[in-house]
């Protein structure tokens, strides 16, 4: 990656712009849609890219929407490098005290999926003003995707809308609250995890506590299951595969001296290594299944396949950390770990070579500072510094233009 590529032509963000974009993130923060309910947001970003010339489509699933950013005579013959973010927010209250906090009860984009849309979209501009120029060397697709926070995610539905015909690469940025505004982590192979869920239903013969011995006990058997499930997992699957199961939920039963008739249990499972992914299904049902009849419960299972890791590829990924230090110095590149979140981008990378950047989103400093309160995604009191907006924006603008450089 030893290409250097000018100022003029690197698309760098004008001031003009860069306040645009803050403000239009600060509009989708007020105004969170949850997943493929995004109708308002599919129709700002629509609005704006059409101002700037480009004909953007609606996905068939109804919300989101894909744009093609084509240099002058291309025909078509190049493959596309595309750009995704994705549009949905969550099901929590804003907590925040701020001038752009949600004014949609229940509803906060705290995960930063506000940021993610403005970046592609901020990028989206300046590309489409290079490609008016005649300066844009290789076309480039914008992928603005619903419903990332919905199993098994709302990539499925732009692939099966056709986002990925043609492209021949994928780039994608998730903010990281744990990583100073102005940097990015990354790192090369596997960079999320696997994530899927558990719907689990025990059902028996209930009566009084006092008589236990003429029952099923629910109580008992349910709480067997939160608690030697995991442990046969853990005896079945190599350790260094890190598979773990989570229980969030707990139903069942209304009084003291009453052992219940049905049970509900509802978790994740999660893991880092793609091949004990695919094999957990089983396992897990299994395992399950073992626990119930030990109790004489009867149980349903409904494991709901969500996504599998993240696997950055290696060439894209020295991509985005050679453009991130032609436009931010050497410094700006931090290395990252695997995180047991899980991200629907890796639909996308199951098939086109690809990779997601951490992008920094903390005021600098407040790591070091004492006392701080930490900050974390999926919590309402989630914010970002902004500055970060034209940080992501530029690095994949620079990413762009240096992928089409390294091409022979």
């Amino acid at each position: 990656m030893s290409q250097q590529l000018s100022p003029e032509s690197a698309g760098v963000l004008s001031d003009a712009l860069r306040r645009e974009l803050v403000a239009f993130r600060r509009d989708l923060h007020m105004h969170p849609e949850l997943g493929h309910q995004e109708v308002r947001t599919t129709a700002v970003v629509k609005e704006r890219l059409e101002r700037a010339g480009l004909a953007p489509r609606v996905l068939d699933c109804g919300t989101g929407l894909v744009c093609d950013i084509r240099p002058a005579g291309d025909a078509g013959r190049l493959p596309l490098l595309a750009l995704r973010a994705d549009l949905d927010a969550l099901p929590i209250p804003d907590t925040k005290t701020v001038a752009y906090r949600s004014t949609v009860p229940g509803r906060a984009h705290a995960c930063g999926h506000d940021v993610h849309t403005t970046v592609v979209l901020g990028a989206g501009l300046v590309l489409a003003g290079l490609a008016a120029r005649g300066a844009l060397p290789q076309p480039v697709r914008l992928i603005f995707q619903p419903a990332e926070e919905v199993l098994p995610g709302g990539a499925t539905d732009a692939i099966d809308s056709g986002v990925l015909d043609g492209v021949g690469r994928i780039l994608a940025l998730h903010c990281d609250p744990k990583v100073d505004a102005g940097r990015i982590g990354l790192k090369t192979g596997a960079i999320t995890s696997a994530c899927d869920r558990l719907e689990i239903r025990l059902t028996g013969d209930g009566g009084h506590t006092a008589r236990p011995h003429l029952t099923t006990d629910l109580v008992t058997a349910a709480a067997r299951v939160i608690t030697d499930v995991p442990a046969l997992l853990a005896r079945r699957v190599d350790t260094r595969a890190g598979l773990a199961v989570t229980w969030g939920r707990l139903t069942t039963g209304h009084a003291s001296n009453v052992i219940p008739q049905r049970a509900e249990i509802s978790g994740t499972m999660r893991c880092l290594e793609l091949s004990a992914w695919r094999a957990a299904k089983d396992l897990v049902e299994e395992a399950v299944g073992e626990v119930a009849r030990l109790h004489q419960a009867k149980y349903e299972i409904d494991y709901i396949r969500g996504v599998p890791p993240v696997v950055n590829e290696e060439t894209t990924t020295a991509l985005l950390a050679a453009a991130m230090t032609e436009r931010f110095g050497a410094g700006s590149v931090e290395p990252t770990e695997q995180s047991l979140g899980g991200e629907d981008f890796s639909w996308y990378l199951e098939q086109v070579p690809g990779a997601m950047a951490r992008l920094g989103v903390r005021v600098p400093g407040d790591g070091e500072r004492p006392g701080a309160p930490p900050r974390d995604i999926h919590q309402g009191d989630f914010d970002v510094d902004e500055s970060a907006i034209g940080v992501g924006m530029e690095l994949l603008t620079t990413t762009a233009l240096l992928d089409a450089a390294e091409r022979p």
